[in-house]
Protein backbone atom coordinates (compact mmCIF):
# COMPACT_ATOMS: atom_id res chain seq x y z
CA UNK A 1 0.00 0.00 0.00
CA UNK A 2 1.26 3.46 -0.89
CA UNK A 3 2.14 5.57 2.14
CA UNK A 4 0.88 9.01 1.16
CA UNK A 5 2.71 10.64 4.08
CA UNK A 6 6.15 9.65 2.74
CA UNK A 7 7.21 11.07 -0.63
CA UNK A 8 8.63 8.64 -3.14
CA UNK A 9 12.40 8.87 -3.41
CA UNK A 10 13.66 9.98 -6.82
CA UNK A 11 14.13 7.21 -9.36
CA UNK A 12 17.78 6.66 -10.33
CA UNK A 13 18.85 5.09 -13.61
CA UNK A 14 22.44 4.56 -14.73
CA UNK A 15 23.35 4.24 -18.39
CA UNK A 16 26.52 4.26 -20.46
CA UNK A 17 26.71 6.52 -23.51
CA UNK A 18 26.90 4.39 -26.64
CA UNK A 19 28.94 5.33 -29.70
CA UNK A 20 25.84 5.71 -31.88
CA UNK A 21 24.49 8.39 -29.50
CA UNK A 22 27.42 10.70 -30.22
CA UNK A 23 28.62 12.87 -33.07
CA UNK A 24 32.08 12.68 -34.71
CA UNK A 25 33.59 14.50 -31.74
CA UNK A 26 32.30 11.88 -29.29
CA UNK A 27 29.74 14.30 -27.77
CA UNK A 28 26.17 13.10 -27.13
CA UNK A 29 23.78 14.54 -29.71
CA UNK A 30 21.13 16.70 -28.01
CA UNK A 31 18.20 14.59 -29.28
CA UNK A 32 19.42 11.58 -27.29
CA UNK A 33 18.65 13.27 -23.98
CA UNK A 34 14.96 12.75 -24.78
CA UNK A 35 15.66 9.01 -24.97
CA UNK A 36 17.64 9.04 -21.71
CA UNK A 37 14.84 10.70 -19.74
CA UNK A 38 12.18 8.56 -21.42
CA UNK A 39 14.02 5.44 -20.28
CA UNK A 40 14.16 6.82 -16.75
CA UNK A 41 10.50 7.91 -16.76
CA UNK A 42 9.18 4.57 -18.02
CA UNK A 43 11.41 2.74 -15.53
CA UNK A 44 10.05 4.91 -12.69
CA UNK A 45 6.48 4.10 -13.71
CA UNK A 46 7.24 0.38 -14.02
CA UNK A 47 8.87 0.39 -10.56
CA UNK A 48 5.71 1.97 -9.13
CA UNK A 49 3.53 -0.75 -10.67
CA UNK A 50 2.34 0.92 -13.85
CA UNK A 51 4.00 -0.05 -17.13
CA UNK A 52 3.42 1.95 -20.31
CA UNK A 53 2.48 -1.29 -22.07
CA UNK A 54 -0.29 -1.95 -19.54
CA UNK A 55 -1.59 1.63 -19.85
CA UNK A 56 -1.78 1.29 -23.62
CA UNK A 57 -3.60 -2.05 -23.33
CA UNK A 58 -6.14 -0.16 -21.22
CA UNK A 59 -6.49 2.44 -23.98
CA UNK A 60 -4.58 5.18 -22.15
CA UNK A 61 -1.85 7.15 -23.91
CA UNK A 62 0.60 9.64 -22.44
CA UNK A 63 2.07 11.62 -25.36
CA UNK A 64 4.62 14.35 -24.74
CA UNK A 65 2.97 17.75 -24.53
CA UNK A 66 6.01 19.79 -23.55
CA UNK A 67 9.75 19.09 -23.46
CA UNK A 68 12.24 21.51 -21.93
CA UNK A 69 15.95 20.82 -21.64
CA UNK A 70 18.79 22.89 -20.25
CA UNK A 71 22.16 21.58 -21.40
CA UNK A 72 24.96 22.42 -18.98
CA UNK A 73 27.97 20.31 -20.00
CA UNK A 74 28.69 17.76 -22.72
CA UNK A 75 28.27 14.06 -22.12
CA UNK A 76 30.87 11.98 -23.94
CA UNK A 77 31.17 8.53 -25.45
CA UNK A 78 31.40 5.87 -22.71
CA UNK A 79 30.47 8.27 -19.89
CA UNK A 80 28.28 6.60 -17.30
CA UNK A 81 25.32 8.90 -16.70
CA UNK A 82 23.02 9.02 -13.71
CA UNK A 83 19.47 10.05 -14.60
CA UNK A 84 17.53 11.05 -11.49
CA UNK A 85 13.79 11.48 -12.11
CA UNK A 86 10.80 12.43 -10.00
CA UNK A 87 7.20 13.43 -10.58
CA UNK A 88 7.17 17.21 -10.62
CA UNK A 89 3.48 17.98 -10.99
CA UNK A 90 0.23 16.13 -11.52
CA UNK A 91 -2.61 17.98 -13.20
CA UNK A 92 -6.16 16.92 -13.95
CA UNK A 93 -5.17 15.46 -17.34
CA UNK A 94 -1.38 15.68 -17.32
CA UNK A 95 1.76 14.76 -15.41
CA UNK A 96 5.20 16.38 -15.50
CA UNK A 97 8.44 14.55 -14.77
CA UNK A 98 11.67 16.33 -13.86
CA UNK A 99 15.06 14.76 -14.51
CA UNK A 100 18.64 15.67 -13.72
CA UNK A 101 21.41 14.01 -15.72
CA UNK A 102 24.91 13.93 -14.27
CA UNK A 103 28.18 12.20 -15.06
CA UNK A 104 28.89 9.46 -12.52
CA UNK A 105 32.69 9.83 -12.57
CA UNK A 106 32.81 13.45 -11.38
CA UNK A 107 29.21 14.39 -10.52
CA UNK A 108 29.10 17.14 -13.15
CA UNK A 109 25.51 18.08 -13.99
CA UNK A 110 25.01 17.50 -17.71
CA UNK A 111 21.37 18.50 -18.24
CA UNK A 112 18.08 19.32 -16.55
CA UNK A 113 14.94 18.15 -18.35
CA UNK A 114 11.21 18.58 -17.74
CA UNK A 115 8.73 16.50 -19.73
CA UNK A 116 4.98 17.06 -19.48
CA UNK A 117 2.67 14.29 -20.70
CA UNK A 118 -1.01 14.66 -21.56
CA UNK A 119 -3.42 11.82 -20.85
CA UNK A 120 -5.46 10.75 -23.90
CA UNK A 121 -7.92 8.03 -24.82
CA UNK A 122 -6.20 5.95 -27.52
CA UNK A 123 -9.59 4.80 -28.83
CA UNK A 124 -10.68 8.42 -29.47
CA UNK A 125 -7.46 10.36 -30.21
CA UNK A 126 -9.32 13.38 -31.59
CA UNK A 127 -11.06 13.97 -28.28
CA UNK A 128 -8.17 15.77 -26.60
CA UNK A 129 -6.89 15.30 -23.05
CA UNK A 130 -8.89 13.16 -20.62
CA UNK A 131 -8.55 12.98 -16.82
CA UNK A 132 -5.73 10.83 -15.45
CA UNK A 133 -7.16 7.57 -14.14
CA UNK A 134 -7.33 7.58 -10.34
CA UNK A 135 -5.18 4.45 -9.99
CA UNK A 136 -2.43 6.02 -12.13
CA UNK A 137 -2.67 9.26 -10.16
CA UNK A 138 -2.30 7.27 -6.91
CA UNK A 139 0.84 5.52 -8.18
CA UNK A 140 2.43 8.80 -9.29
CA UNK A 141 1.55 11.06 -6.37
CA UNK A 142 4.49 12.10 -4.26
Amino acid sequence: MLDRMTPHPPHVLKLRVRYGETDQMGVVHHANYALFVEESRTSLMRDRGCSYAELERRGIGLPVRRFEARYRAPALYEDVLTVTTHVGRIGAASVAFESEISREADGVRIASVTVELACIDLRDRGRGPVPLPEDLRGLLEV
